[in-house]
């Protein structure tokens, strides 16, 4: 998506307006030193006077992550966005920003019926009663940038309908063209910061709404998908119908299952809860260290159970890649700490992240080392992703270093499986599950 600058023919009133917005929202959380850092006022002259610091709510007990996350929330979908994509860069927030980002809500009220009709019927270039014989008005599901119909196709195929929001790409240009502005005035006025580039950071950030606005992308992600797993009877991917997808419709099969989170339903219908988790956690790491191309997004309003035990995955839009290299340099690193030799450990974690200056290399060893005797003496079955996770970041941290992106998300959707794991089965242990794997891929490089 391209971002114009904002210059004197960039001021339009959408831009004031919605600067305005953006203003006052960060002054009511306390980031008003921020704006006067900036100079802000000489770009948005027409009624930042009226802006009054009196209208921002007590917020003085909430840490500054907090704010930023508040802040973002009221901001709307863009930002939201942003916020959630910040929450998988450890190579670019502290880690109490990236658990606070992580929190951010994305369900948003649906919008009219009527839209969402005009809005198909404009993308497939027909009335919608020529296309299906039926489309619910009331949507399933409501996000940010769309939301889900069901449907039946005139074939009498059930389907479900992924509409894009109206004018949601013009509200994103805007935001994104402020965003640039800003981030410019960030690298202009504050000390330090044209090192974090923060105008490299928007530009990037444009790149990835771009794609989560071409929902032929996420069929693509579907399709890629299921073919990794033709074979495999554990998991079912849902169809695509590409003759009613576009870049703002998306049409898939339509999938009768249970929440994985509703332990309920589950019970009543007797599927077996320990099953499902061990199969849950089987296939993320298929996906890792076979495919290398992994649903980033395991959460439990992604994930139904269908009979059998077998597990659906749904919305593809969110989808990590990890190189071999990475795979195998992260292998190295959880065999080395299983034989606890920080020298090997410390050199494994240098490989799978990036810094500017190499870290004192024995500093780094005696933090591997402390982290190491914190955990190896425990029963794995204590052991939990989540927590390791973010004792691994904080090492990061204190040594400035930064986690690979891509090594992140594969972490978090691995901790997110364990999660729901242990919430299906309490005795459900992740590591002892893991560990063989990574055991196979080691020896798998020398056969």
């Amino acid at each position: 998506m391209a971002i114009r600058k904002i210059g004197i023919i960039g001021r339009t009133y959408r831009h004031v307006q919605r600067y305005r917005q953006i203003l006052v929202v960060l002054f009511k959380y306390g980031f008003g030193d921020l704006v006067d850092s900036l100079r802000v006022e000489q770009y948005v002259e027409i009624g930042l006077q009226r802006i009054s610091r009196k209208r921002r709510e007590k917020i003085e007990t909430l840490s500054r992550a907090q704010r930023v996350r508040m802040a973002l929330e009221e901001l709307g979908p863009t930002f939201i966005k942003m916020g959630q994509i910040l929450s998988t860069r450890p190579d670019l927030l502290p880690v109490e920003f990236i658990q606070e980002l992580e929190k951010l809500q994305d369900n948003v009220p649906p919008f009219a019926y009527v839209l969402a009709k005009k809005i198909t019927e404009t993308e497939l270039g027909a009335p919608v009663d020529e296309v299906f014989e039926d489309f619910e008005e009331q949507p399933l599901a409501s996000a940010s940038l769309g939301q889900v119909h069901r449907a039946r196709l005139s074939d009498g195929e059930e389907v479900v309908v992924k509409v894009q929001r109206p004018d949601i790409r013009k509200t994103i240009e805007v935001d994104l063209e402020i965003m640039l502005h800003l981030a410019t005035l960030m690298e202009r006025h504050l000390k330090g910061w044209n090192i974090h580039q923060p105008t490299r950071v928007v530009e990037e950030f444009s790149h990835s709404l771009e794609k989560e606005l071409d929902y032929t992308i996420e069929a693509a992600h579907l399709e890629t998908f299921g073919s990794d797993f033709t074979s495999d009877h554990t998991v079912y991917v849902p169809k695509v119908y590409r003759e009613v997808t576009t870049k703002r419709i998306l049409t898939m099969e339509y999938v009768d299952g249970i929440k994985v989170s509703d332990i309920e339903r589950l019970e009543e219908l007797g599927l077996d809860r320990r099953k499902i988790a061990l199969r849950g956690a089987d296939l993320i790491m298929k996906q890792i260290f076979v495919h290398g191309f992994f649903h980033a997004d395991p959460h439990p309003g992604n994930i139904f159970i269908l009979p059998n035990e077998v597990i659906c995955y749904l919305d593809f839009g969110m989808m990590g890649r990890i190189g071999r290299q990475t795979r195998e340099d992260f292998v190295d690193l959880v065999m080395a700490i299983v034989r606890r030799d920080e020298a090997k450990a410390a050199a494994a974690l240098l490989g799978l992240t990036l810094w500017d200056e190499e870290p004192e290399r024995n500093a780094l060893e005696r933090s591997v080392a402390d982290f190491m005797d914190q955990h190896m003496h425990r029963p794995l079955k204590e052991l939990e992703l989540g927590k390791l996770l973010h004792q691994l970041l904080d090492i990061t941290s204190r040594h400035r270093l930064s986690l690979q992106p891509e090594l992140y998300l594969m972490l978090k959707a691995m901790s997110t499986v364990e999660g729901l794991g242990r919430q299906l089965d309490p005795d459900f242990d992740m590591m002892r599950w893991t560990c063989p794997v990574f055991v196979d891929t080691k020896l798998s490089r020398f056969q």
